[in-house]
Order: C-alpha cells, then sequence, then structure tokens
C-alpha cells in the first residue's frame, strides 16, 4: 500500500463550537439570527470528485444485530432510489440530490459488497493506518470502502477530535480510492457522537431527541455516515469542496454541523418531524418505512447550509 492522506471530519471540534457559548452575545443566537447572514463558501479546488455511478462497499468490524445491520443498509439504499414514491422531499433521497448541485452532476448510490468481521481480525483498537487495510479489501474503481466499527471498538482519536472520517489511499496496481470510517459510540461518547439524540457534555442540557429507529447508537451512526459520504463525493481526494486548512476541512456537511432543521441555533437541532407512533424525531423517510434524522448540506446554488425541514 502506498502514500496515504486521510482527510479527517472532525465532528466533536465542531459540535463543540456549535454548542458553546463563548460569550453572552451567542446566548441571543436567535436575535442575531434576523441580521442577514453572510454566504457560506466552500471553494472548489480543481480536483477530482466521485460522480456517476458509485459503490459504497461496507466493511463491518465487530458484531452488529441484523436490526442495526438494516438500519444502515437501507439508509444506504434510500439514497439514489430507483423507486419515485421514496424521492420526494423531504427523504433521503431528496437530501443526497444537494449533491448534484455540485460540479459534475449526479452522484448515483449502490450498494455493493459487505465483508463481516465480527471476530475482531484486528483486535478491539484500530489505528489509521490499520482502517486503511481493512479499506483495501474492499476497494472498486469509483467505489467507497466504509467501515463500520461496532460499540466495543476503540479507534485512534475516536471520542477525542473526531466520530468519524474519509480519507483516501494509493494501492500499487489498483491506483487512488476513497474510503471512510464511522464508529458506534454509544458505550463510549453518545453525548459527543450522538448527539442530538443524547444531551451533550458540554453546552446547554436541552432534552434529547428520541432517535427515530430506537438506536441511539446507530441513528448517531448515520448522521456521521451520511456526513462523511457527501464530504467524500465532493472531496474524496483533497482537490474538491472545502473551506479552510486540507487536513481539517469544513466540507458538504461539517460545515453545517449541528443543523437539523429550520430555526436551529447553538444547543437546539431546529425543527423535525416527529413519529407520532414512536416519538422518534426524524426529517427524511426512507426505504422500507424507515425515518432518519439527517444533518444539513451546504448548497452551491445558495451558498448556505440546506435543510429538509
Amino acid at each position: 500500500m502506498g502514500s496515504s492522506k486521510p482527510i479527517i471530519t472532525i465532528f466533536i471540534l465542531l459540535f463543540s463550537l456549535f454548542v458553546l457559548f463563548p460569550n453572552p452575545s451567542l446566548a441571543n443566537s436567535r436575535i442575531l439570527a434576523l441580521v442577514k447572514e453572510k454566504p457560506l463558501v466552500l471553494k472548489y479546488h480543481k480536483g477530482a470528485l466521485l460522480k456517476g455511478n458509485v459503490t459504497i462497499n461496507l466493511i463491518w468490524y465487530g458484531k452488529f444485530t441484523s436490526v442495526q445491520r438494516s438500519i444502515i443498509v437501507d439508509f444506504i439504499r434510500s439514497l439514489s432510489p430507483k423507486t419515485k414514491k421514496i424521492k420526494s422531499p423531504p427523504s433521503v433521497a431528496s437530501w443526497w440530490s444537494t449533491t448534484e448541485a455540485y460540479k459534475g452532476g449526479a452522484s448515483v448510490i449502490s450498494l455493493g459488497k459487505q465483508i463481516f468481521d465480527e471476530k475482531y481480525s484486528l483486535g478491539k483498537y484500530l489505528k489509521d493506518h490499520q482502517l486503511e487495510s481493512l479499506a483495501s479489501k474492499a476497494t472498486r474503481v469509483n467505489s467507497i470502502a466504509v467501515i463500520l466499527t461496532a460499540t466495543d471498538v476503540g479507534v485512534d482519536d475516536f471520542c477525542m477530535n473526531r466520530c468519524g472520517m474519509h480519507g483516501s489511499t494509493r494501492l500499487k496496481k489498483a491506483g487512488k480510492f476513497a474510503y471512510a470510517w464511522v464508529g458506534n459510540s454509544a458505550s463510549q461518547c453518545p453525548g459527543q457522537c450522538a448527539w442530538p439524540f443524547q444531551k451533550p457534555i458540554v453546552g446547554p442540557q436541552i432534552t434529547p431527541l428520541v432517535a427515530p429507529n430506537g438506536d441511539v447508537g446507530v441513528d448517531g451512526m448515520i448522521i456521521n455516515l451520511a456526513t462523511v459520504l457527501a464530504g467524500t463525493v465532493t472531496n474524496p481526494f483533497d482537490g474538491g469542496y472545502f473551506q479552510g486548512p486540507g487536513n481539517a476541512p469544513l466540507e458538504a456537511v461539517s460545515a453545517c454541523t449541528g443543523i437539523f432543521g429550520s430555526g436551529a441555533f447553538p444547543g437546539y437541532p431546529g425543527m423535525v418531524l416527529l413519529d407520532k407512533k414512536t416519538g422518534g424525531s426524524y426529517n427524511a423517510p426512507g426505504m422500507n418505512g424507515r425515518k432518519y434524522l439527517l444533518p444539513a448540506m451546504w448548497d452551491p446554488k445558495t451558498s448556505k447550509c440546506k435543510t429538509l425541514v
């Protein structure tokens, strides 16, 4: 395996900036919202994007229940569904369609191979080079290898500086490929990586939302998976859309951290929909009757964070 250039999406740092009130003026965010916002600009750095037909290959590392796997698989299949019934907004598909506004047109997602590593072949604590090694088992042309780690698996900087990440590396014969990782934070740091389904460690202690699929860890993974997937297709190899330094960029979704609905302000995710049967909060219906809570995404057409509701 050749050299790699990981792109770290730092959710915890951004989340902390969003929920803390470092000075009194920020406490009046609803009043400040009346002031016309300056456009948020993610510069295009003239590099390759992942467009056209994009395959997502999954590496399940550790033990997941069949229900947990189905929640994540249904989400991925909901991104580019063939059935028109689940495409109309708000939906997972309409959320993903914002990526079409980035140069190159649509990224049509399909689910590829799935690898199950329930025996923790590399142990229960993974370093970045081990994530790359796992990802190399599921590489294809115009694909994303996604490693999903179970709740009892530790990863370098997990819960400290990140909840997930995406990056790229080279294989000698296969060339450059993109990969991503997201961890289940349920037993390690749900207040950091599964907000707003858990009270944050710092910041306003607003009553958390009810996870739409009844699993705080996995519903939190969906938020982070959505973030890294959007970041991967719009900035797979360091030359796509982002703002700030290349090793800690603000990308399609990470630039909109903490925003899930209209009226969001620090510590408050915004207006979302409520499932009357379960009490779960969501904004994006998906396949098989699933409901998900997805973060806002930067829209190149408006230079603003776009919400579903």
